[in-house]
C-alpha cells in the first residue's frame, strides 16, 4: 500500500527537519506540489511567524557547514544563489574574514604535504584554493608561507654525507 501523500505543510516541515532552508529555496521545492504561488507564500509566512523558517538561522547554518572547507567568496556565492539578500549576510561574512588565512592554511595542509616544487604544481595548488573560494591574496600568502617553512626546515637540517 503506497504511503499517503504529504500535505504542503508536511513537505515543508520535512525539508526543514533535514536542514535549514532559505525562503526562496523552500518556495522552489514546494512549488511543484502547491496549487498556487499564493498558497506557498501563505505557508512560508506562517512558518516564519512560528519560527520554523529563519533566514538568519539559514545563514548561520550554511556558515557552520562550509567555513571549514571553503573561503568567503564561495560562501557568499552560495548565499546569493539561495536568495539571501547580501545586506543580510554581509556581517556574517565580515566575521569570517578574520579567520580566512588560517582556514586556507588548514584546507591546503589537508590536501598537500609540501610546498609546490615547480610552476605547474604551484598553478595546481593555486587553482585548488581559488576554487574553494579563497581570494588570490590569501592563496599567495598560504603558498609563500609553505615555501618559507620548507626553506626554514631545510636550513636546520645537517647536510647529507
Amino acid at each position: 500500500m503506497p504511503a499517503p501523500s504529504l500535505s504542503l505543510k508536511g513537505r515543508a516541515l520535512r525539508f526543514l527537519s533535514l536542514r535549514e532552508h532559505s525562503r526562496s529555496e523552500l518556495a522552489r521545492k514546494l512549488a511543484p506540489h502547491a496549487e498556487s504561488a499564493e498558497q506557498v507564500d501563505a505557508l512560508l509566512d506562517e512558518l516564519t511567524a512560528l519560527g520554523f523558517l529563519s533566514e538568519q538561522r539559514f545563514v548561520e547554518s550554511l556558515l557552520h557547514r562550509r567555513a571549514a572547507r571553503h573561503g568567503s567568496g564561495r560562501i557568499r556565492q552560495e548565499l546569493n544563489a539561495s536568495g539571501i539578500d547580501p545586506a543580510d549576510h554581509q556581517e556574517a561574512l565580515d566575521a569570517l574574514k578574520d579567520s580566512e588565512l588560517s582556514r586556507a592554511r588548514a584546507v591546503w595542509s589537508r590536501r598537500y604535504a609540501s610546498a609546490p616544487s615547480d610552476l605547474n604544481e604551484r598553478a595546481r595548488q593555486t587553482r585548488f584554493l581559488l576554487a574553494r573560494g579563497f581570494s588570490s591574496a590569501i592563496v599567495r600568502q598560504v603558498l609563500q608561507a609553505a615555501a618559507q617553512a620548507e626553506i626554514d626546515d631545510s636550513d636546520g637540517q645537517d647536510p647529507p654525507g
